[in-house]
């Protein structure tokens, strides 16, 4: 196979879409240009539906993230006739969460009021099922054999976290850092915490962490989350 390499020429870019972002702090922020023309400096850019900013601040897309499933469930609530479960559940899971849980590996919310932020409009999806109209949150996840926002996103990081562990064997111990400790019960498989998700990790039941398959763990798992948040 011959390769032929091609040199792109200024001329070829559109300097009308480049930018500037200037990342950490003490950057001396040094002007650019694309040929003869100066690259304009941009606090804030999208990249891959994620808004991030100079500071790899990501709290502006969990507001337009919940802007936009605000939206999408006004128009829910204002063009379907049908409370019934079947009917907003489908709509809620189609056209909102994906909104709430895009990206949320880089993006996920660490602090309470964030979490409260996507969780409301998950509350509002809930009040909309009129047979759940008087029901608390809580029990009303419970009726629909749903979970939280928080405990989803738990959820997908737990799953991660086992695969990684048992797709790379070879390599956990150059990954991850076994934790020393001389208790008996324990799940086995202790780690310190150097990830968010590793504390929770650590508290489930031996039973979860040594699933013989994937399919086993995500089902146990279920069982388990509830003492986990």
């Amino acid at each position: 196979m011959n390769w032929q390499w091609r040199i792109w020429e200024p001329h070829e870019v559109n300097e009308a879409k480049c930018k500037v972002l200037h990342l950490a702090q003490g950057n001396p922020q040094y002007q650019h240009r694309l040929g003869n023309k100066w690259i304009e400096n941009s606090s804030a850019e999208k990249d891959l539906g994620i808004l991030m900013d100079e500071r790899l601040d990501v709290s502006w897309q969990r507001v337009l993230a919940t802007r936009k499933a605000n939206c999408n469930l006004g128009c829910i609530k204002r063009s379907v006739a049908s409370r019934s479960r079947e009917v907003i559940l489908t709509l809620y899971s189609s056209l909102v969460r994906p909104h709430l849980e895009y990206c949320v590996q880089l993006s996920g919310p660490q602090h309470r009021k964030d979490m409260d932020l996507l969780e409301c409009i998950q509350r509002r999806a809930m009040k909309m099922i009129g047979e759940l109209e008087y029901l608390s949150f809580d029990e009303s996840l419970e009726e629909l054999g749903l979970f939280s926002l928080e405990k989803r996103r738990l959820q997908g990081d737990l799953t991660a976290f086992q695969c990684i562990k048992g797709a790379y064997k070879k390599d956990r111990e150059r990954l991850f850092t076994r934790a020393c400790s001389d208790r008996t019960r324990d799940n086995g498989f202790k780690l310190k915490e150097e990830m968010r998700v590793v504390r929770h990790c650590n508290r489930l039941p031996r039973e979860v962490v040594d699933a013989p398959s994937l399919e086993v763990f995500k089902a146990t798992l279920d069982g388990a989350l509830s003492n986990v948040v």
